[in-house]
């Protein structure tokens, strides 16, 4: 701790490379809600947000001008201490455990490189759940207070199959450092197919993502697993009795949450930032697949918006798409174009994990409690107890 303090460069690096990551961060929360409501509406046949802004891209600030000056009342009887410390321990937890998360190989994208990362990992978001039980037990209602008995019941339940999903991937691996393991997953099969931990020898980690992702999804309370928020049952959970800026907290630690077990994913069976495709030989090509997917989305972007219906969306998006051809044209520069291949496959593998979340929440109905705890301990916790044991006895034959 010494020697960090008496290196101003080093603790200024790191300020600045916080400062970025939130800034970063509050805007893809934001703009979570935006996509969210949009590809259930469009399941549904509907438009979702179009008003504000073109397609609705200025929806997430008026939210936020919404949330900031909205009535904030405080019901009679909380414990205020209790009451409002929940949401800022939501949020500040949810957003905590992004500092571990390498968003490619370059040591600038990761603010905090520790070798036990995925234990430091797990413990941080293993507390999540005070945020909601504090904040269902503070609220002297009995609707939140059911919502609050039921997120501890089940976080904890769930947590429980979560961690043991990836122990299959720490014996393979062989580290606890998330650079480390991401690095384990580096060739290809045949030339062609990533060898990533979901595919991997000496036991792919098939069944140990199938119980990751579904508990992935319960602990971060997401249909079909949102029972401590059933508004059909209790209102709204656990956060009835907070509105405002409160409200909004809780509402972006979850989508935090959905932001970090995707990446977590992604790091531990998807390969992290490495991409599919081998950049050797025929396939030298694949190098140029960001610049052309930003391309791409700089001309459906511009024809979309010389065709808009109002005046507002015509100027806006053509800027966009223009602004969005110059980061392609800067990204297909060689010292720019080997820099963004590790985000851009990070990103995008992440993006699929967060599409799959929506797509669920406008396809699934939610489960009865009763459903949702028998589905994880007696189907998830020993499949991830078998998962252990299978990658344990392959792994020490494979030793031999």
């Amino acid at each position: 701790m010494s020697d960090f303090f008496n290196q101003p460069s080093v603790w200024i690096v790191s300020i600045i490379k916080v400062v970025v990551l939130m800034a970063l961060m509050m805007t893809a929360l934001a703009y979570l809600s935006w996509f969210e409501r949009k590809v259930v509406a469009h399941i549904q046949s509907r438009w979702g947000p179009y008003r504000v802004g073109p397609h609705g891209l200025l929806q997430p600030l008026a939210d936020g001008l919404k949330f900031l000056f909205k009535e904030d009342p405080t019901p009679g009887g909380v414990d205020k201490l209790i009451y409002f410390l929940a949401p800022f321990l939501a949020m500040a937890l949810a957003l905590c455990s992004i500092a571990m998360i390498p968003f490619g190989p370059s040591p600038w994208l990761q603010i905090a490189n520790v070798n036990i990362g995925l234990l430091v990992l797990f413990a941080i978001t293993s507390l999540g759940v005070y945020g909601v039980a504090l904040g269902g037990w503070a609220s002297n209602s009995k609707y939140p207070l059911l919502g609050g008995l039921r997120s501890s019941a089940q976080m904890v339940s769930y947590e429980l199959s979560m961690t043991m999903s990836v122990v299959g991937v720490v014996l393979m691996a062989g580290t606890f450092n998330l650079r480390e393991i991401i690095m384990q997953q580096q060739g290809y099969w045949l030339g062609v197919i990533p060898r990533w931990n979901l595919l991997a020898p000496p036991f792919p980690q098939v069944l140990g993502f199938f119980v990751y992702f579904v508990s992935a999804i319960a602990e971060t309370n997401r249909v079909p697993f949102d029972l401590p928020e059933a508004e059909t049952e209790l209102v709204a959970g656990f956060h009835t009795e907070y509105a405002s800026f409160k409200f909004a907290m809780f509402f972006m630690a979850e989508y935090a949450n959905m932001i970090t077990v995707s990446c977590l994913a992604t790091l531990l069976f998807f390969g992290g930032w490495l991409s599919p495709f081998s950049a050797g030989g025929m396939m030298v090509w694949t190098l140029y697949i960001p610049t052309a997917v930003l391309a791409a989305c700089a001309v459906l972007l511009f024809i979309d918006g010389l065709r808009y219906s109002t005046r507002f969306g015509r100027i806006v998006l053509p800027i966009l798409a223009l602004a969005l051809a110059g980061l392609a044209a800067v990204c297909a520069l060689p010292g720019v174009l080997a820099f963004v291949q590790g985000p851009f496959w990070f990103l995008l593998k992440v993006f699929l994990f967060l599409f799959f979340y929506v797509w669920l929440r406008g396809t699934l109905p939610r489960f009865r409690y009763d459903q949702l705890m028998s589905f994880g301990w007696k189907l998830l916790l020993p499949l991830s107890i078998a998962n252990v044991i299978l990658t344990s006895w392959m792994v020490l034959v494979n030793s031999k």
